[in-house]
């Protein structure tokens, strides 16, 4: 009892491969999301440096130091940053969402305009993060 508390969080023996599993699985949904349009990349794969941080410091490094991903990653970490591209990317992919929302399920207008002001808060939330260089 006293070992988990100094490990930290109370973890348990079941939690470093509940992180370890978590953090493959973020990582195959951040790889589709790199080659399907509309399935977002960056925030599987900051989940699944966070599940690596938790459970394989070898397989958070081998994310960070990725020669595609890691720079983006350690930018997030770091000074919660976003690229100018992925900002543009991010707010180009709600408005495709949502245009195929609105085109595909005719929602009332209610409904309508709920689904638009979450999208906007989210494009609000990346736009209002800083930019990484």
């Amino acid at each position: 009892m006293v070992q988990e508390r100094e490990s930290g969080a109370g973890q348990g023996r079941l939690s470093r491969p509940l992180w370890l599993g978590l953090g493959f699985v973020f990582v195959g949904l951040g790889f589709v999301g790199a080659l399907l349009p509309l399935m977002p990349t960056t925030i599987f794969l900051i989940l699944a440096a966070g599940c690596f941080a938790r459970s394989s410091p070898r397989l958070e490094a081998w994310l960070l130091d990725h020669p595609r991903f890691g720079p983006t990653l350690v930018a997030w970490r770091e000074q919660g940053a976003i690229p100018r591209k992925g900002k543009a990317m991010a707010c180009a992919g709600m408005a495709l969402g949502y245009g195929l929302f609105a085109w595909g399920a005719r929602p009332g207008p209610w409904l309508a305009v709920g689904v638009a002001a979450a999208m906007l808060g989210c494009a609000w939330y990346v736009l209002s993060r800083p930019t990484a260089v």
